[in-house]
């Protein structure tokens, strides 16, 4: 099926949810585009727990097919995924599990000045590490939606960007564990962007996201609201970035709960010295919703990436991050640091083999939650 060129980088732009090295081929099927992939995996974890004191290593299998019906016309895109990640711990079979995620997101372009897009959501995941009874994993499903409509043409220079957002969290571990974090989530977000040249745009942005949270037992319910300013450019000196900057504020339903501002940046940039090789950094300030008794998290992340290609079969990738987090209304804050590294054996356009290292360094005040954790994997990419 053919698409236009407006059509296609919106799917790009909003309809990608699992990135994979290999270019997969779809296959005509009552009319939809059928992509089928699968991922195989074998690791080794030193600590799968995230535990400083019972350290609990394992070999991991990771066996994640998923597939993706596509169907693409000249005014709209519609996308259906699903994927299914199964773990094998070998050494510990209580943290086995299987993660499901399934997603619908369609695009519709009434004219070149008015577009809609539109997204549905199911995830229904366990967590090994961070949780919270020791060698219990957390269980939970996550159902959102969310609506956007964009005014203006693409070459405009004028766009309004409207989008709204819900989310739902349930847990379903036993005995009731975390019931009090189950909560439903409301957001808006309106962005004005104006256009300074053809590849480079200024912005203005406020947020708006209420946090209900479905149970009293810890009176976290929220408002929270932001404004940012920045702008968006692309390929501009080999550089590509978004970056916003503000303030956001924090007001707790509950007056006894201490309400919080704070700075708050979501910076994206990439750079292309050459067109093989990639320099990536991201980072993010931001409240987080409370856990372990915080009433919110003070979250900055920020990572560093490198990806290169050395010749037509052989890439390499590099990460860096840096995590701090700050709970607030408890004597709590972590800082951890992660480095990643992988060699890419591209066998062909269906098949990537990926051989790679992980660390995890969690230094936290609380000492039920400092830790180090070594992965080693390989991963094995197939595609038709």
């Amino acid at each position: 099926m053919r698409t236009t060129t407006l059509t296609m980088a919106m799917l790009a732009g909003t309809l990608s949810a699992h990135a994979l090295a290999v270019e997969p081929q779809s296959i005509d099927l009552a009319g939809f585009d059928f992509t089928p992939t699968l991922l195989l995996g074998e690791r080794y974890d030193d600590n799968l727990r995230g535990d400083d004191e019972n350290e609990i290593s394992s070999w991991v299998t990771t066996l994640e097919p998923s597939f993706q019906l596509t169907a693409e016309g000249s005014k709209t895109g519609h996308q259906l995924e699903y994927r299914a990640t199964r773990e094998t711990y070998h050494s510990e079979s209580d943290a086995s599990h299987t993660n499901h995620h399934l997603t619908l997101k369609s695009i519709l372009e009434f004219t070149s000045r008015h577009r809609l897009r539109a997204g549905l959501g199911y995830h229904r995941i366990e967590e090994t590490t961070d949780t919270t009874l020791d060698g219990v994993n957390d269980k939970y499903s996550l159902a959102n939606g969310e609506l956007g409509y964009t005014f203006g043409a693409v070459t405009a220079r004028n766009q309004i960007d409207l989008l709204g957002r819900y989310e739902q969290r349930r847990f379903q571990n036993s005995g009731g564990i975390n019931d009090d974090q189950e909560r439903d989530t409301a957001g808006l977000t309106t962005t004005w962007y104006h256009r300074i040249s053809p590849k480079t745009r200024t912005l203005g942005e406020l947020r708006y996201t209420d946090h209900d949270y479905t149970t009293d037992l810890n009176n976290r319910s929220s408002v929270n609201t932001a404004a940012l300013v920045g702008g968006t450019w692309e390929a501009t000196a080999k550089t590509t970035g978004t970056l916003r900057v503000g303030a956001e504020k924090k007001n707790f339903d509950d007056s006894s709960r201490t309400d919080y501002t704070s700075p708050m940046w979501d910076v994206g940039l990439t750079w292309n010295p050459r067109t093989y090789s990639t320099f990536g950094i991201t980072t993010r300030r931001a409240f987080d919703e409370g856990d372990d008794g915080a009433s919110t998290v003070q979250d900055i992340n920020t990572l560093l990436s490198w990806d290169h290609t050395w010749s037509p079969w052989i890439s390499t990738e590099l990460e860096y991050q840096i995590l701090d987090r700050e709970y607030k209304a408890i004597d709590r804050e972590d800082d951890r640091t992660a480095f990643g590294a992988a060699v890419v054996y591209s066998y062909d356009r269906w098949a990537d083999f990926k051989l790679g290292y992980r660390r995890v360094d969690n230094d936290s005040t609380s000492a039920d939650n400092d830790y180090k954790r070594n992965l080693y994997l390989l991963i094995v990419e197939l595609s038709l």
